[in-house]
């Protein structure tokens, strides 16, 4: 007796499985990311709400690139008709088969389609507000021996038909530069978090004790004694410092008569005489 083989997962919460099968699609989704890559799908969605809008004679279910791009172009000026947004990296991603891009296209237009938003919506966004489609999640769970190298890195995140539907090489460079940058984040990363596996050995500067600084900073540190007196005269002891300024003080004592003396009184007379 042949048992009938179980649903692979779709990636899908439960209410938007539901609301598909109840669509009747010509076709049953079963791989999230391959059936609605070419918009075909898609587009019979949307026709059960605007079906004279979207003529499905004019949507082709074929798999080539050029194929994709012309289901999807029709599919966006309709959006722009009807006031209706759809995150053009969505749709890219969705094209281009990126991970995770097709569940989260889908929970978009059931959220557009039913004014219903899905809880189970979770978008990964970059440091820079963009989408991520990378296969950095799965990357982490691997072990370190099995994790990709930039090479492989760069064969995961840019898939072929990018490169065919953009043929502006600056464009591709740019993006095989962010794919190489992410992918060294990622290996700094893994350094930090284990030290002895790369054999990291602290430097010199780590190994060093620093001090807090002191309250006054830089400036110069003065210490100042105060005198002591002894037969009439001030004697400071020498202030040693290490590393710093050696500073003495000595205080004179000056003693003042109550009458002037005569050399003053004559220079005071030879300046009035001068004018």
């Amino acid at each position: 007796m042949a048992y009938a083989q179980p649903p692979k997962k779709t990636g899908l919460p439960r209410e938007v499985l539901k609301w598909l099968q109840s669509l009747d699609l010509s076709v049953s989704p079963k791989n999230t990311r391959r059936d609605f890559s070419n918009g075909y799908l898609v587009a019979e969605i949307f026709s059960w709400y605007y079906p004279e809008d979207f003529p499905m004679h004019s949507y082709d279910n074929g798999t080539s690139l050029p194929t994709k791009l012309g289901n999807w172009s029709q599919i966006e000026r309709f959006l722009s008709k009807q006031n209706l947004r759809l995150p053009k990296g969505v749709i890219d991603g969705t094209i281009h088969c990126k991970p995770g891009a097709a569940e989260l296209l889908i929970q978009e237009v059931y959220s557009l389609l039913t004014n219903i938003r899905c809880v189970h919506l979770r978008v990964q966004t970059l440091q820079e507000g963009e989408i991520d489609f990378t296969d950095r999640n799965y990357q982490e769970k691997l072990p370190m021996v099995a994790r990709a190298t930039a090479s492989i890195a760069i064969k995961n995140n840019l898939r072929l038909s990018e490169v065919i539907a953009e043929p502006n090489i600056s464009v591709n460079k740019q993006k095989i530069q962010a794919i190489i940058h992410m992918h060294l984040q990622r290996r700094r990363a893994e350094r930090a978090e284990n030290p002895g596996r790369f054999n990291v050995r602290p430097t010199l500067g780590e190994l060093a004790i620093r001090l807090p600084p002191t309250s006054q900073g830089w400036q110069e540190e003065s210490s100042v004694i105060s005198p002591s007196e002894t037969n009439g005269s001030a004697r400071m002891s020498p202030a040693t410092s290490r590393g710093k300024a050696i500073v003495q003080f000595k205080e004179i004592n000056v003693r003042q008569t109550d009458k002037p003396s005569v050399l003053s009184n004559i220079d005071m007379s030879s300046q009035i005489k001068g004018f």
